[in-house]
């Protein structure tokens, strides 16, 4: 489209001065509707919570994946595992809603998840007081926080060598030790400023017993958070469920016997160059499996590359989508017909012809996509809702989609700020049509299987890549990390 305006004329002139003609980029608008989940029997709906209160878990009634019992283990001080399965049991019956935020209907046999939760006393191991000080005693933060996650491992070890270990233990840390360990500054010879996460450091030393985990916050269990309590139970039994081996909701929509990668780096924490970046691979399936892949290391010059964002040589761009087309095929028992890899970056040439390399001789098809979340562009409703999620908008060769904002068929906004559109930065390979890609990449940000919230700015494939690099960083150099995604989240 383009308009033409006219200068005003001026009183010392009566010609007419030439038109200028401005070029107006060309807008386009559509919207996408609300991708649909699937659960027990089939039955769908697009909502995680408003699916399993009506129909089930997808899982239910698959007696190789509905989780019927699980053995809860606890670690803790006296006062913590006490409060802790108080607070789980109680939660597990079901939990009123209001408004704005939907019941929590339950997990137990004939209600909610439709699973059991068993607990014994053998599947405890309890945090004394004088452990705790001796932790205390220590002269540096960092000594303190290396020393709890020594004790945590010694009783990680403990409940693993039961003959009937639990399947998923909860951590429960007093608030005086939490405050002072959930996280530790500190300048490492090597690495120079280093960041830790209790959480993420747990999460590793789990890692080794192949147990998944779940901290749960003193405030938490005493009924002290700010959240709301339906909320909060949601998100817990949600994971709990999915951890425990269960699928709580299938995506629907994505085309079948398509492999969706998510690439990203990271820095170890043990490593001895400071610029060696390892990547990472998250790849999906169109039922939703995950898998967490460590790839090659390699150097990351910033300065010479005038970038602060990695980016992979030909060669190591064709090793990663090996690695990941033979674990896939491996863990999944089948080999993708198609394969859609997702940067949060753009894709470089070398990158593009190492993917190319290997993706044009092992799939049928593929394309590579870049998502850039931004919040330079964005569109102004002229109602004083934000934006629908699911709305696409193009400005000339540029595509933006709304994964978050106003959800028309709830008729709610789950956010808190303004939202921004993803820009769809690259799409490499056009086997696939934009709309299709679109559709997929809304579909990708209802699979965090880790709580019931609807939906997320980045598909699964990128959504989580920073929190599970954060965890590889934990992992020795010598330890492979496991595949499953229940063990990151």
């Amino acid at each position: 489209m383009k308009i033409s305006t006219i200068p005003r004329k001026t009183s010392k002139s009566t010609s007419k001065a030439p038109a200028i003609r401005l070029n107006v980029p060309r807008l386009e608008c559509s919207y996408l509707d609300e991708p649909q989940l699937e659960f027990a029997n089939g039955r769908q709906n697009i909502d995680p919570k408003l699916g399993i209160l009506r129909f089930g878990p997808k899982s239910l009634g698959d007696g190789n994946r509905h989780p019927s019992r699980v053995r809860v283990g606890l670690i803790g001080t006296a006062e913590g595992i006490e409060v802790s399965q108080g607070w789980i049991d109680k939660s597990s019956l079901g939990v009123s809603g209001d408004d704005k935020h939907l019941e929590f209907p339950g997990f137990a046999p004939d209600r909610g998840f439709f699973a059991g939760l068993d607990f014994h006393q053998q599947w405890t191991s309890q945090i004394t007081r004088s452990e705790i000080d001796d932790i205390f005693a220590r002269k540096t933060k960092r000594e303190r926080f290396e020393q709890l996650l020594q004790l945590l491992d010694s009783k990680l070890a403990s409940l693993c060598r039961k003959d009937l270990p639990p399947q998923y233990i909860v951590l429960s840390v007093p608030a005086d030790l939490y405050n002072e360990c959930h996280i530790v500054d500190y300048n490492d010879k090597t690495l120079g400023q280093t960041h830790r996460d209790l959480r993420r450091a747990f999460k590793a030393l789990a890692m080794r017993y192949r147990i998944p985990t779940q901290i749960l916050r003193e405030k938490t269990a005493k009924g002290l958070d700010n959240d709301h309590y339906s909320k909060i139970t949601w998100n817990f039994f949600t994971g709990l469920y999915f951890k425990a081996g269960g699928f709580p909701w299938a995506p629907v929509g994505l085309l079948a016997g398509t492999c969706h990668l998510g690439i990203s780096f990271y820095r170890s924490l043990g490593s001895k160059n400071p610029k060696t970046c390892t990547s990472m691979v998250q790849a999906f399936d169109e039922h939703g499996q995950g898998l967490v892949l460590r790839g090659p290391d390699f150097e990351w010059d910033a300065d010479r590359e005038g970038t602060n964002s990695p980016h992979l040589s030909e060669a190591d761009s064709a090793r990663i989508v090996e690695l990941a087309l033979t674990q896939y095929s491996t863990e999944l028992g089948q080999i993708p017909k198609r394969v859609v890899v997702h940067k949060t970056s753009r894709f470089w040439e070398m990158e593009q012809r190492g993917f190319q390399s290997v993706l044009g001789k092992s799939v049928q098809r593929y394309d590579l996509v870049a998502l850039h979340p931004q919040n330079t562009v964005r569109l102004m409703p002229l109602n004083n809702y934000p934006a629908l999620r699911g709305t696409r908008f193009s400005i000339e060769n540029l595509d933006f989609l709304y994964t978050t904002g106003f959800i028309a068929e709830l008729g709610q906004f789950h956010g808190m700020h303004v939202p921004s559109p993803l820009e769809i930065a690259d799409h490499i390979g056009r086997d696939t049509s934009r709309n299709q890609i679109l559709k997929e990449i809304l579909v990708l940000t209802k699979m965090n299987w880790n709580s019931a919230h609807l939906g997320g700015l980045l598909p699964i494939t990128l959504r989580f890549s920073r929190l599970v690099g954060n965890i590889l960083k934990e992992m020795p150099e010598d330890i492979e990390p496991l595949t499953n995604y229940k063990f990151y989240t």
